[in-house]
């Protein structure tokens, strides 16, 4: 079983596994020990085999699905692409009026050299309507504002720049103007700046050719046109590297670029939404950020309240997290009028984020489901009693942290043992994005 659940993991890992066996009883331990919902399609883009988990996400029975075709598109969809290109493959398709959901498809090659495809729901959330979203919560002043700025902002193409403490929602805030906007038919893509090094940056925004460099197996499509006739969302757009920004400038003014190994000028047409938690005036006054990219992204400018400016949307965000929290463990929780007070009067320096960790927390602590005030422990550790902060080692510099950083690099760390280093699978389980995982690795040094 173990040597089965490392195949499971590699899966995420590797574009091409080997299955051990063929027969039915290794099939099934395979498709059981995958967390996540999964299906297995063979070359005739035939459902072979699926797990319970994917059972229960579809409300469907396995023997309704054995054997029939892997989707209505078939044969154009994404899985005869794979079998066509033989390359992993991210996608967001829509479940129904109320459900959209992103899968993840790799290659599967058992020990005859036979190519199978193994698909996993990796994220899934509600659709937005028109004039509303799941995750915009609030009804005070300054947050009705705020949203009003948004909707204006989503009905001009021109660039986007939001701005706001870490943790206020700023990629919820991009993917409501998107849903607003008429764009909303094209998906979202999300760039995450932070992981755009000087080697990455031109490949995964730009693309390249197959032998472009070392390992650069096929043809592949940059964000950039991936995003043509919608919305790119550049997210933390201040940690861009500096030697970078004049190509993403070019880019954005002509809306034409070349992939890394081409000489072939591309074009694409697409509306920017850029982020950041730094202040990108006194970067560009300190020559850290170019000045015309800044005036090329910061032409419809919105300011995202702190969660401390909308102490009265506390009791709705908590009654939204609460909810989601006992969706995922098919609970039913509450919470106490003294808890609530004491989550009114933080000031709340991590913002919607920090409150998000603070219930999650109080969700694990608290008895039969009900939240009282002792449960409510995040505050006093970051803001009341302000530990001395210690040091811990990293590869790049030390790193202060705090007894509750340090309990949460803990409990990353006994996930990263737990699914073998693979990412997707950690960020599913926090619940948080691939893109936040990230950012918390390199900030406890455990990349």
């Amino acid at each position: 079983m173990a040597e089965q659940s490392t195949l499971v993991m590699s899966i995420l890992q590797t574009g091409i596994i080997t299955l051990m066996s063929e027969n039915s009883i290794s099939l099934e331990s395979l498709l059981e020990t995958h967390e996540l919902p999964f299906v297995i399609i063979d070359a005739s883009l035939t459902i072979v085999g699926l797990n319970k988990a994917w059972e229960k996400r579809h409300t469907v029975c396995k023997e309704e699905l054995i054997g029939k075709a892997c989707c209505q598109n078939a044969p154009n969809c994404r899985h005869g692409e794979l079998f066509k290109k033989l390359e992993p493959y991210i996608s967001t398709e829509i479940v129904n009026e109320k459900l959209q959901q992103t899968v993840k498809g790799y290659p599967l090659l058992d020990h005859n050299g036979t190519v199978f495809l193994g698909e996993s729901i990796v994220q899934s959330h509600a659709r937005l309507g028109p004039g509303t979203s799941s995750k915009m919560i609030g009804s005070s002043a300054i947050f009705s504002q705020f949203q009003n700025k948004l909707l204006k902002a989503a009905k001009t193409q021109a660039p986007i720049f939001l701005a706001g403490e870490t943790g206020t929602g700023k990629e919820v805030a991009a993917e409501f103007i998107h849903k607003h906007s008429k764009l909303a038919d094209q998906d979202l893509v999300v760039v995450d700046c932070t992981v755009l090094t000087e080697a990455l940056f031109e490949s995964e925004l730009f693309g390249h050719e197959k032998g472009a460099f070392t390992g650069a197996t096929g043809v592949k499509k940059g964000l950039f046109e991936i995003a043509d006739k919608s919305t790119l969302f550049l997210d933390e757009i201040g940690e861009l590297p500096l030697s970078q920004q004049p190509k993403l400038l070019r880019a954005l003014e002509t809306g034409q670029f070349r992939r890394v190994g081409s000489n072939k000028a591309l074009q694409s047409n697409v509306r920017i939404i850029c982020a950041t938690h730094r202040n990108l005036v006194e970067m560009v006054k300190a020559g850290e950020f170019r000045e015309d990219l800044f005036y090329r992204l910061s032409v419809f400018p919105v300011q995202i309240p702190s969660l401390r400016e909308r102490l009265k949307d506390i009791p709705a965000l908590t009654d939204y997290f609460l909810k989601q929290f006992g969706r995922r463990d098919e609970q039913e929780y509450s919470i106490s009028k003294e808890a609530l007070i004491k989550l009114l009067q933080h000031q709340w320096p991590g913002n919607i984020r920090e409150l998000r960790n603070c219930l999650q927390l109080a969700c694990s602590l608290c008895d039969n489901q009900h939240i009282e005030e002792g449960d409510i422990s995040y505050m006093q550790s970051i803001n009341m009693l302000e530990p001395e902060p210690y040091m811990m080692k990293s590869q790049e510099a030390p790193i202060k942290v705090n007894p509750l950083q340090q309990m949460e690099r803990d409990v990353i760390q006994t996930l990263l043992q737990k699914h073998q280093g693979n990412r997707k699978l950690i960020a599913a389980e926090m619940d948080v994005s691939e893109r936040t995982l990230y950012r918390k690795l390199k900030r406890f040094g455990l990349n």
